[in-house]
């Protein structure tokens, strides 16, 4: 079957969002990534910050606090905490917005909400820390905290999140149909290799 919906999971650093753009445009596919939380963020009424950091992240710093997400913390609706809520929105959204046009979804456990449809591609995109090191400086500039350190954090946040929602392990490869390493390949190498698969099928 034709695939009409690529997920893009990715480690931080490693260009998985701006590759995601490239192939929309080869395609002519939408792009969801800052749409994405807007729309959850308008059918919420969370702001648009709180969508952004529930809707990817969980334990703010460390694996206590991560433990500790599960008593306590706001809730919003039926008793459920706001990660809880964004989650279950987040999702709807998804599937909601996968059902209306051919599109490019960036992150936010995307890859699982949508595993049953057969249409759907999902791309995992990897690189060596050196190299996400090197772009994060360079999108991001210098700060206080390392790039290494913010990759790390940022990658242990992602892979408790998608363990709390999904019950699997992030980044493993049976997860998905395919995984590049953009450091190696090139971001515009991937992007080809993914649109050139969906051109070809």
């Amino acid at each position: 079957m034709k695939k009409k919906i690529i997920t893009i999971s990715r480690e931080f650093g490693s260009g998985g969002r701006t590759i995601g753009k490239m192939v929309a445009q080869r395609l002519g596919f939408r792009f969801f990534d800052k749409d994405l939380v807007r729309e959850v963020a308008a059918q919420t009424g969370i702001s648009e910050e709180v969508v952004e950091e529930e809707g990817q992240y969980v334990g703010k710093k460390n694996w206590l606090s991560y433990l500790m997400s599960f008593s306590g913390g706001p809730k919003v609706r039926n008793g459920m905490r706001v990660s809880d809520f964004v989650w279950v929105m987040q999702s709807k959204v998804i599937r909601e917005l996968a059902q209306k046009e051919p599109c490019v979804i960036v992150g936010r456990g995307s890859d699982y909400v949508l595993r049953d449809r057969k249409d759907c591609l999902r791309v995992y995109i990897h690189a060596s820390l050196e190299f996400r090191e090197e772009r994060v400086v360079q999108i991001y500039g210098e700060r206080e905290i390392s790039a290494e350190e913010r990759i790390l954090d940022k990658d242990r946040r992602r892979k408790l999140f998608y363990k709390k929602y999904t019950g699997r392990d992030w980044g493993l490869a049976g997860n998905y149909h395919m995984t590049l390493d953009s450091g190696e390949l090139g971001l515009e190498t991937c992007a080809g290799i993914i649109a050139g698969l969906v051109e070809e099928a």
